[in-house]
This record gives C-alpha cells, structure tokens and sequence, in this order.
C-alpha cells in the first residue's frame, strides 16, 4: 500500500491530507484571516500521522501544491515537502494549485476556472473542462480585459476561488456561476498526487522551485505582491 501525504500551503488554507493507494484517509486544515502556516503545518503533519497509527518511514512519497500562489505560504509548503523528501529518501510530486482548486467542482459539461487574488485586478487562473483536463495554460489575468468571455459565450462558467468576488464585482454573464469555496485543499489532492506517483512522475528534490507566476515584488508603494 502507498501511503502520501499531500501539503496544500498556497493561499492561506494550511492543508495536510493522508492517502492510501488513491483513498483519501486523513486531512487537517485551517484557514484564518492571516497565515499561519508556519505555526500550524508541520504540526498537522505529526498530528495526522499519530492520528492514522503511521511514522515518517512509512511514507511511499510526499506531494506539495506547487502554485501559483502567496510567496511565503509556497515556500514554507515546498520547504517542508523537500526536507521530508530528502530525509526519508522518498519522491517529490508537484501538483498545480489551481488544478487542486479546481477539484472542489464536481460538474458534466462545463468549464472551471479556479481564480486565486493576485492583488489589484489581477487574479491567477486557468480553464478546465469537466475531466480537469488543462483547456487554457495558467496565467495572471487583468479583469478589465475580459479574459474569460470566450468561454463564457461557449457554455456554463463556474469560478471558484478567493478571487470570485472580484469577479462577481467586474463580470456581468448569464452563463457565469459563481462557487462560495474559496481555498484550494489538499483533500483534493490526493487522486491526482497518486496517478502522479504511479506514473513515476516526480521532480528532482535539489532543483525543484514553487510556480510564483510572478516575481515576488518587495515595493514602497501601497500595493505589494505576496
């Protein structure tokens, strides 16, 4: 049987899931008004483990949420993956933020787009269809060019994600639907992280990096990237 355990650090959802062969066994999240991943991650981490009578060394892979997403919850998310990963001599697996966000929608025939807040009218997105197969590469989107009509004139849209609001505030569409989840969780993580592991699809522990999208940005002015 193989046993991942699924970090999710990208937004300020602090998310660990367990898994077995596919089956989700285990998560432990929270989500508060500011991060507190630092705290609380590799807590979660022990916890989850006791709670399923497991150790470290019984580990077959550790998979992380890769991004786009804050700077800081990334890094903290992507550290604590590598550092098992090398310890325990296990694979990495890297799973898209936003394909994790967009895995709380269960539809038949429409398109998700998960959107993460990128600050000011910018969000982080990309397009799937009902099988979370990629339609549209990732990117950061300015809301004022209408970057999802096309797909809105197609059929259903259903957004998901912290951004939604901004959305509902600048998007006007009869086909748009907007969903109340907000973070993306690693209880999504665990199908795709093991079709990963069965297909020998892991990254190299020394040179892996989170997917930021955008240079984290340290600025004077009132509005900063994270």
């Amino acid at each position: 049987m193989a046993y991942l355990l699924n970090i999710e650090t990208a937004t300020k959802n602090c998310s660990v899931s367990l898994s077995a062969d596919g089956q989700l066994l285990d998560v432990l999240e929270y989500a508060g008004e500011n991060y507190s991943h630092a705290e609380k991650l590799h807590v979660f981490i022990k916890q989850i483990l006791k709670q399923n009578q497991l150790k470290t060394h019984d580990l077959d892979a550790v998979a992380v949420s890769m991004g786009p997403g804050s700077y800081t919850g990334l890094r903290i998310g992507v550290s604590a993956a590598k550092g098992l990963s090398y310890a325990l001599n296990i694979p990495l697996i890297a799973i898209s933020t936003l394909k994790v966000l967009a895995r709380k929608i269960h539809t038949n025939d429409a398109y998700i787009i998960p959107v993460i807040d990128a600050r000011r009218m910018e969000v982080y997105s990309a397009v799937y269809d009902a099988q979370y197969h990629l339609v549209r590469k990732i990117k950061a989107d300015l809301l004022e060019e209408n970057p999802f009509e096309s797909y809105l004139n197609k059929k259903t849209v259903i957004f998901v994600g912290d951004a939604v609001p901004k959305l509902q505030n600048s998007l006007s569409h009869p086909n748009a639907v907007f969903s109340k989840e907000k973070f993306p969780s690693a209880k999504e993580m665990h199908q795709p992280s093991y079709q990963k592991f069965l297909k020998q699809d892991f990254e190299n522990i020394a040179y892996f990096e989170p997917f930021y999208l955008k240079d984290f940005i340290i600025s004077s002015k009132k509005y900063k990237f994270t």
